[in-house]
């Protein structure tokens, strides 16, 4: 750290910042509006593209509508004697008197503008729709297919008079046989108003001129007192439309964009509108030109543009504010900065403080467990001392001499158990496990805590009654526990007792079978505001505690895969509860290698 580090102009440190920081903003506001644009045109296209799947959708269920309607007017007729009769003597006269209120009825009310009496051979009987023109073969396709497969056919199909018309062409039977071909048909202008009420979309019917003379095209303007205009388009001609006036922007380059399956958008006369194309095809299937859709999208542009207008306003606005919030913090800044040094100096001096204070603390946690190590092996060494005097009395009898000699060496081996455990403590890197009856561990550690505590307390030990063996090293397991039950007689008034506890109870995470040895005191329990420290190294409330018994506990646990808990009880008392797995190794004895930040946490 730096003590003396130059203090920059504050000036210079405004403008480093300001300016960055500045085009930051232009950039997230830049790329806001960008964002906001390109999703109001996805949102847009993708409304017209559904509009143009419901025209799609909507002008197969009219054309299906319709030609229902054209086969039960067809039954209809078969069962009107008069109009049967006058065809089948192919009397024209009688076929235009009964039939023709008939036609009228139907193109009022639902749009048949042609209906024709073919005889077999196909030649024209009567035109109800054009009565003076007859005579003539019917060539089209429609009705060539009635013919030959003897059955109802409808479909698109291009006119004589130059009209697209919906066709349904049917045979006329009776007990003789076929009498004839009826043909009734209604103009796509029909079923594009239709659509165009339906949906609130404009219709543009364009035909190719390759399947369209233009003699036959100005005969049927003339003779249906019609409009068109044959040289707009050069390759395509409109053959119906739903609104008044195509757009005048709708050229050919624009119907070569549209057929390539993108969308335009154009402005005409303070209207947006939105263009898009279908394809048109026949009854045979055969693409004869195409279907332009239209949807004035003048409402949505101007609302999207005063919500971008607005939104970019206002996030000027902010950025301004933000600009100038980050220019005067900036004073701030430079001033907390003028005092840096002083800040630098103090935290030295508190760090070092600080560390000198932990040396200290960390020295005197040594020496009190030092003396608790020396008092815990004074006990052992005084009977050990003891034991000799009376081996030396007892010299001249072999028996006892030897009686008290193992006694010696028993009490030796658990000095140097202890220190071994000590030293595992102090640096632990392995452990090594063996098959081991708990019940066997806890009376060795309840004897040794007898023999070591001044004050006698009651221990009480609740066992379940078959044998619980573990794969597990002895040694730190009698340490922990036995720090266990030191803390619980320190909590322990002189009218409790401690309570020892082994029963098989699930991992609550994984669900791993494994047994809980729980010691619990009846003192006061601990304080829940510490309740959460009482596992950390160099913890301790009391004035002679080290802050190691419980993380030794803990460190036991983790080495055997296991883990301790501590909760204060509702009828008073603290219960410590360490939980080890059932499951054993492969092998009776094995050695495992400490993980390496419990090593690190408990071997400094």
């Amino acid at each position: 750290m730096k003590l003396n580090a130059p203090v920059s102009s504050p000036r210079r440190v405004k403008a480093a910042l300001m300016w960055p920081f500045a085009l930051v903003l232009a950039f997230i506001l830049t790329a806001f509006a960008t964002t906001a644009y390109f999703l109001q045109v996805q949102a847009r296209d993708r409304a017209l593209s559904e509009r143009v799947a419901a025209v799609a959708k909507l002008v197969d269920q009219k054309v299906d509508k319709d030609t229902n309607l054209m086969r039960a007017v067809l039954h209809t007729m078969q069962g009107i004697p008069g109009i049967a009769g006058a065809f089948a003597n192919q009397d024209r006269a009688a076929l235009l008197h009964e039939a023709g209120p008939l036609f009228k009825a139907l193109r009022s009310e639902h749009g048949i503008t042609h209906l024709y009496f073919n005889n077999p051979e196909l030649v024209n009987l009567v035109r109800l729709h054009s009565p003076g023109e007859f005579g003539d073969e019917i060539s089209r396709i429609t009705t060539v297919q009635a013919r030959k497969l003897n059955r109802p056919i409808h479909g698109l199909e291009l006119g004589a008079l130059g009209t697209l018309t919906l066709r349904m062409v049917a045979p006329w039977r009776d007990a003789q046989g076929v009498q004839g071909y009826v043909e009734m048909g209604e103009e796509i202008g029909h079923l594009v108003q239709e659509i165009h009420e339906t949906l609130s979309v404009d219709l543009f019917v364009l035909v190719d001129k390759q399947f369209l003379p233009v003699q036959q095209w100005h005969h049927g303007l003339v003779l249906l007192k019609r409009k068109g205009n044959w040289d707009h388009f050069s390759q395509q001609v409109m053959v119906a439309q739903s609104s008044a006036q195509a757009p005048n922007a709708l050229n050919d380059s624009v119907l070569v964009a549209l057929r390539g399956g993108a969308t335009k958008v154009f402005s005409q006369d303070e209207q947006t509108l939105h263009l898009a194309m279908l394809p048109l095809n026949d009854a045979t299937g055969q693409r004869i030109g195409d279907l332009v859709v239209m949807r004035d999208i003048s409402v949505l542009q101007k609302s999207f543009q005063r919500s971008i207008t607005t939104v970019t306003l206002l996030s000027l606005l902010m950025g301004a504010f933000v600009l100038g919030l980050f220019y005067f913090s900036l004073d701030r800044v430079e001033r907390d900065y003028q005092r840096k040094h002083d800040l630098e100096h103090q935290l030295l001096r508190v760090g070092t403080e600080h560390a000198r204070i932990l040396q200290i603390e960390k020295l005197s946690a040594l020496g009190t467990m030092v003396g608790e190590i020396a008092h815990q092996l004074n006990n052992p060494l005084v009977g050990v001392v003891s034991l000799a005097q009376l081996a030396q009395r007892e010299a001249d009898d072999p028996v006892r001499t030897r009686e008290l000699l193992a006694e010696i060496r028993h009490a030796g081996e658990d000095c140097h158990a202890f220190i071994a455990s000590m030293l595992r403590f102090a640096k632990v890197s392995k452990f090594e496990c063996h098959p081991t009856d708990l019940a066997q561990v806890v009376n060795e550690t309840v004897l040794m805590f007898r023999q070591t505590v001044r004050r006698q307390i009651p221990v009480e030990m609740v066992f379940p009654e078959d044998r619980v063996v573990l794969v597990l090293d002895a040694i730190l397991l009698r340490h922990a526990l036995f720090n266990l039950m030191v803390n619980a007689a320190q909590a322990t008034p002189d009218e409790g007792a401690i309570v020892i506890r082994l029963q098989g109870q699930m991992h609550p995470e994984t669900g791993a079978p494994g047994w809980v040895l729980s010691v619990r005191d009846h003192g006061k329990g601990i304080a829940p505001e510490i309740l959460d420290k009482v596992f950390t190294p160099f913890f301790t409330t009391r004035r002679e505690g080290t802050g190691l018994g419980l993380p030794v506990v803990q460190h036991v646990a983790l080495l055997h895969q296991g883990f301790v808990s501590v909760k204060n009880l509702p009828e008073g008392g603290t219960q410590f509860a360490l939980w080890l797995p059932q499951a054993t190794p492969n092998s009776p004895d094995h050695t495992t290698q400490t993980p390496a930040h419990v090593a690190q946490d408990f071997g400094r």
